[in-house]
């Protein structure tokens, strides 16, 4: 289901090494009136915050299929103060880190890009009815 909102687009970051599934996801969010930019590294998306053209995700949707982030990386990520949703199977859930990260949605493996989608969009629906 595509989003009614006038103005900008909300955008969505996507980390995920693996370049097919990351582009599916993309094409996916784009369709249903997101925008959505995808990396292959942590590190690439945070050197990206630093470009002052780019905007701020509202979403950060982080695979953890073979990734190993350094405690810098995940307390960066954690002083961004942006929901993120973590994509994960038995061999990540049973890392410490992934455990005690402050995800906004830890799902676990197998899921489907329509339910990550889904994810995406019930967040977001959720932070516009949030009251201030």
């Amino acid at each position: 289901m595509p989003l009614n909102k006038i103005g900008p687009k909300p955008l969505v970051w996507i980390i995920d090494w693996e370049q097919w599934p990351r582009a599916n996801l993309r094409a996916l969010l784009l369709d249903r009136g997101f925008d959505a930019v995808g990396f292959e590294e942590i590190d690439a998306a945070l050197a990206a915050l630093k470009d002052l053209h780019r905007s701020k995700p509202c979403i950060i949707i982080l695979e953890l299929h073979s990734l190993s982030p350094s405690e810098e990386e995940l307390d960066a990520l954690a002083r961004l103060s942006i929901p993120i949703v973590g994509l994960a199977g038995a061999v990540e859930l049973s890392q410490p880190w992934v455990r005690e990260f402050n995800w906004a949605v830890l799902t676990k493996r197998p899921i489907t890009i329509g339910q990550i989608a889904d994810t995406v969009v019930k967040l977001m629906t959720d932070r516009a009815t949030r009251p201030v």
